[in-house]
């Protein structure tokens, strides 16, 4: 049996309510795929000015161990998912007893714990960086060298490069770790990367997977800033090892629902695996408007047993954050940008996330540009870039 206990579950039609733990930028737009194919969304979040909860049919605002809201949750949705990896776990497990769960508890724990996951991707012959578990300050003597330069990583709770923490020698160690608070990490050898790559798919109740084109993604400063698709600069042998690697994941795994597997290309043109998210990632926006399925329809098939196609992409795109810092280009009073200026380009889609307050590193939208050739998107995408003062990636 899949995890989430419904193996053999009956198909779940619309009109049903399905249900979602975090009610972020994630939960709105998985709210928003499953409202247009007729289903109710019901949203747990503390937050009352949640982006999810702001448009679901009923938002749950309670804490996410609260009893009465998961409870209220589980009478209501037929079926649950989570919209980020940091829900704890053993929510999941208490929801699951009463209703079908994607992704199911054990795998969500996996991905909340660097240590774990590393330890999955072993398992699963998928080759990661080398590295060393730090539980205590006297884990740092027992370093060996060969690890350094590296990047010392809190093993929980971090995201968007938070909780980590590069150091050049043994000598910076030690103040790394009291400033990550002395909590367990993960120290992982520093790498030459030359690219970066994530792959998205989808697994269902019976094990079928199906998967999005694999995306390149350029980050800065930990954060996600731009994913081009298709990723021209990756061999066609380089993606087929990252879906294969990917799949055997989830099979070990045996996940239900939308799992992300993040790679780094190597200086060698070896892959070796970064880190997962149980659920739709931000490097699969593009795929709203690209995609003839997105990613957000593949998470409201997996939870309702509807058939699993493969996505098709039909044009290529490039799709670009756009963090709070934007609103501050001319001053310390935010400013929103000059969106009718970005809307003259072809091909652009503006997909803003309903937060009512713009900070600095906060991921307020992204925009994803379309057209019939990859040189075009990218061209247009750069255009949309300067326009909006986004340093070109």
């Amino acid at each position: 049996m899949t995890e989430g206990g419904a193996a053999g579950a009956a198909f779940i039609a619309p009109g049903a309510t399905l249900g979602v733990l975090g009610g972020g930028q994630l939960g709105r737009m998985f709210a928003q795929a499953a409202q247009s194919s007729g289903y109710a969304v019901a949203v747990l979040d503390p937050d009352a000015a949640s982006p999810a909860g702001r448009i679901a049919h009923e938002h749950i605002e309670a804490a996410y161990l609260d009893a009465q809201g998961l409870a209220r949750l589980a009478d209501v949705a037929a079926a649950i998912t989570t919209e980020f990896e940091n829900v704890p776990a053993s929510a999941l497990e208490r929801l699951a007893a009463r209703r079908p769960v994607y992704p199911g508890a054990e795998s969500v724990a996996t991905c909340q714990d660097r240590a774990a996951e590393k330890a999955a991707f072993r398992r699963c012959r998928v080759p990661c960086a080398p590295h060393m578990l730090i539980d205590s300050g006297h884990d740092l003597e027992k370093v060996d060298a060969t690890l350094l330069p590296g990047i010392l990583k809190t093993a929980r709770l971090g995201y968007d490069g938070k909780g980590q923490r590069r150091v050049a020698n043994r000598r910076e160690l030690g103040p790394a770790f009291a400033d990550l608070g002395r909590v367990a990490c993960v120290l992982e050898k520093a790498l030459p990367l030359v690219a970066e790559l994530s792959v998205i798919l989808a697994r269902g109740r019976g094990g079928a997977i199906v998967h999005l084109p694999v995306q390149e993604n350029v980050h800065r400063d930990g954060i996600l800033a731009v994913t081009r698709v298709p990723a021209e600069s990756v061999s066609p042998l380089q993606q087929a090892e990252a879906l294969a690697c990917a799949s055997r994941i989830a099979e070990a795994l045996d996940y239900t629902g939308v799992l992300c597997v993040e790679f780094f290309v190597l200086a060698d043109g070896s892959l070796i695996a970064n880190e997962m998210a149980p659920r739709p990632h931000n490097s699969g926006h593009y795929s709203i408007d690209a995609c003839d399925v997105s990613q957000f329809d593949l998470q409201v098939r997996v939870m309702t047993g509807a058939p699993l196609v493969p996505p098709r992409l039909h044009s290529p795109a490039r799709m670009i954050n756009l963090l709070g810092d934007l609103w501050f280009r001319d001053g310390t009073d935010p400013v929103e940008p000059d969106w009718q200026r970005l809307l003259q380009l072809p091909g652009m889609h503006l997909h803003l996330y309903g937060k009512h307050e713009a900070r600095r590193g906060r991921k307020m939208g992204h925009l994803t540009v379309t057209a019939s050739t990859a040189a075009v998107a990218d061209a247009v995408a750069r255009d949309a870039a300067r326009r909006l003062g986004i340093e070109e990636w």
